[in-house]
C-alpha cells in the first residue's frame, strides 16, 4: 500500500488539487446566477485549470489509481454546498461520502 502511495504521490497530488479547482470552478458557475459574469468566467478558467492539472497528472501515476481519485469531486462538492451553500448533510449523503473516501483510500494503495 505504501509503495503504491510512493509511487504514485505527484500523481495523487496533482489530482487532489484537480478536483479542488474543478469543484470551485464548478461552485463559482452555480453562484453566477446570482453573483453574475465574473463568477461565471472565472469559474470556467478555475475548471479550464483543473482539467490541464488533470492531464499532467496522468505523467505521474498509474491510470488506474490516478482516475478513482476524481470521485472525491462527489466530497468536494458536498463540503462545498454544506460550507458556502448552506445545504444540509443527510446521513444517507454521510455514509456515501465515507464509501467514496474509502474506496479511494483503497484504489490508491493497492497499485501493486
Amino acid at each position: 500500500m505504501i509503495e503504491s502511495i510512493k509511487k504514485n504521490k505527484y500523481g495523487i497530488l496533482l489530482m487532489i488539487i484537480s478536483s479542488i479547482c474543478v469543484c470551485l470552478g464548478q461552485l463559482l458557475w452555480k453562484l453566477s446566477s446570482k453573483y453574475g459574469m465574473l463568477f461565471l468566467l472565472i469559474g470556467f478558467v478555475l475548471y479550464g485549470i483543473g482539467a490541464i492539472i488533470m492531464i499532467i497528472a496522468y505523467r505521474y501515476g498509474s491510470l488506474s489509481v490516478l482516475q478513482p481519485i476524481l470521485s472525491l469531486n462527489y466530497v468536494i462538492s458536498i463540503f462545498f454546498g454544506v460550507v458556502i451553500l448552506n445545504e444540509s448533510i443527510h446521513p444517507a449523503k454521510l455514509l456515501g461520502i465515507i464509501v467514496i473516501i474509502c474506496g479511494v483510500f483503497f484504489i490508491v494503495g493497492g497499485d501493486e
